[in-house]
């Protein structure tokens, strides 16, 4: 926001033009941090109740911590502004598709302010802020094969940081049923199911028919001849007989595990 627009503003709030909700929808909506290459979107948190995330795939080493280094200030500043600090305004920060080589050289970039950060290699991801997770509720992210892992884990590492407890069920696809109905009832104590599948993408159609809570479904690039590339298996989850069944993009942990958390997030007081 410029000056002569911040100087608008006060004097709409003054008058009484524009009220305090229509003064902070306006800030909220244009306020953000110019890295001249980024600019960092830092009222998503009080939007969404969640930061803005960080891909890391085609960003240089120096872009990634610069902008890595400018979240984490500015929620620090947030939570050192509240006099009661809170689970929700501790600082969070998440990094997806963050190869294992780099991560070493952004944790060294970052310096204290990735103290008690956790690096999945399997997920490849970077997640600061996870000592302070309330861990409510159950997510069960459920995958077919071990070659679903990197999938699944990316789902699982976004929800812990949404403060969801979470479980990770792996290796129980349609193959071989009798390994998923072995865990039928861990699965269902959960209040959402991510179930990510490659191949011909089935496993979510049968969980969906076993669990009454709201099922999101994950098709992986993991096959070979027709599969296509994970296409063969979204088709599948898109054509589900199931009800009750949500599909994400392809490879798409971190968006299942958001909206997961969003499912399984308790209502506002």
């Amino acid at each position: 926001m410029d000056r002569a627009s911040l100087l608008s503003l006060i004097d709409g709030l003054r008058s009484g033009a524009v009220s305090h909700e229509d003064a902070v929808r306006r800030v909220e909506r244009e306020t953000f941090e110019e890295l001249g290459f980024a600019k960092l979107d830092h009222q998503r948190a009080r939007r969404t109740g969640f930061p803005e995330v960080v891909l890391a795939e085609g960003k240089s080493d120096g872009q990634l911590a610069d902008i890595c280094r400018a979240h984490l200030s500015a929620q620090a500043e947030t939570a050192a502004s509240h006099a009661v600090p809170s689970p929700s305004t501790r600082p969070r920060l998440l990094v997806t598709r963050l190869a294992p080589e780099r991560h070493e050289p952004l944790a060294r970039a970052l310096g204290p302010q990735a103290a008690g950060s956790r690096y999945n290699p399997t997920a490849r991801t970077l997640a600061c802020g996870l000592d302070g997770a309330k861990a409510e509720g159950l997510v069960a992210v459920v995958c077919a094969g071990t070659s679903d892992l990197p999938v699944a884990e990316e789902a699982a590492e976004t929800a812990r940081l949404m403060d969801c407890r979470v479980e990770v069920i792996a290796d129980v696809g349609v193959a071989g049923l009798h390994r998923l109905v072995a865990q039928l009832e861990r699965i269902r104590q959960a209040r959402v199911v991510v179930v990510c599948a490659g191949m011909e993408g089935a496993l979510p159609s049968v969980v969906g028919g076993l669990v009454r809570v709201p099922v999101i479904a994950v098709p992986t690039s993991v096959g070979y001849g027709s599969g296509a590339g994970g296409v063969a298996a979204l088709l599948t989850m898109l054509n589900s007989c199931a009800a009750g069944i949500t599909v994400v993009n392809i490879d798409n942990g971190f968006g299942a595990g958001f909206a997961a958390a969003l499912i399984n997030r308790p209502p506002a007081p």
